[in-house]
């Protein structure tokens, strides 16, 4: 069987409102370097990233809960090609489930030196702690924030 190449380009644009519950996610992480995380009221998991509705009971969730700055790594990748829109590689991306969170937060991971895939791994091994980061000045968006080895 034949295997066909073919090169597709796809560049996308989307402006969307983030709604009441992620702006003040991101007003939080903007202003005052902090995380936090919705209560789903029925089972008392905090979610992080905050949802407006639970993903397990379908209810409106109660209540800010402060997460992190700490926490374990629960999965994460290393990046050695390029992708548009994305940091020049290497770098790692992966997601940590922050002190107080239920659920895991997406982020890339500063500190580690990538050259060697296979040391680089060690480090970021599932389990690790980490601590998270934030740039002196922030506009209220993912890169405010990093992970950092503990």
């Amino acid at each position: 069987m034949e295997l066909l190449k073919r090169q597709e380009s796809w560049n996308i644009t989307y402006n969307h409102a983030l709604g009441e519950t992620a702006s003040w996610f991101f007003v939080q992480i903007r202003d005052h370097a902090k995380i936090y995380g919705r209560r789903d009221a029925k089972s008392g998991r905090v979610l992080v990233p905050p949802r407006a509705f639970s993903d397990q009971t379908l209810e409106p969730t109660t209540g800010w809960v402060e997460v992190g700055p700490g926490g374990v790594i629960e999965a994460f990748t290393i990046v050695y090609e390029p992708f548009n829109g994305l940091p020049n590689p290497p770098y790692a991306f992966g997601y940590v489930k922050l002190n107080n969170a239920d659920t895991a937060l997406g982020g890339f991971f500063r500190g580690v030196d990538l050259s060697d895939g296979a040391a680089a791994a060690r480090k970021l091994a599932v389990g690790t702690h980490v601590v998270t980061k934030f740039a002196d000045e922030r506009k209220g968006d993912v890169t405010d924030f990093w992970f950092e080895l503990a």
